[in-house]
C-alpha cells in the first residue's frame, strides 16, 4: 500500500507544479494558489509514508 500511496503524492506534486505554472504564465492567481495547495498535499502525504516507514522498520 505504501509504494501506491508515494506513487500518487508524486502524481499530485507533478500536477500540482504544472496547474502553479500555468497559472504564472496565464496570470491566474487562483491556478497558481491551488497548484502550491496540491504541492503541499503531496509533500504531507510523503511525509505520512516516511513515518509509516520508520514506525515499520522499528517495530
Amino acid at each position: 500500500m505504501g509504494i501506491e500511496n508515494r506513487v500518487d503524492a508524486t502524481l499530485k506534486n507533478i500536477e500540482g507544479k504544472v496547474q502553479e505554472v500555468m497559472g504564472e504564465v496565464t496570470g491566474n492567481p487562483q491556478d497558481k494558489a491551488e497548484g502550491k495547495a496540491k504541492q503541499e498535499a503531496a509533500q504531507v502525504q510523503h511525509t505520512i509514508e516516511n513515518i509509516k516507514d520508520e514506525i515499520k522498520k522499528n517495530n
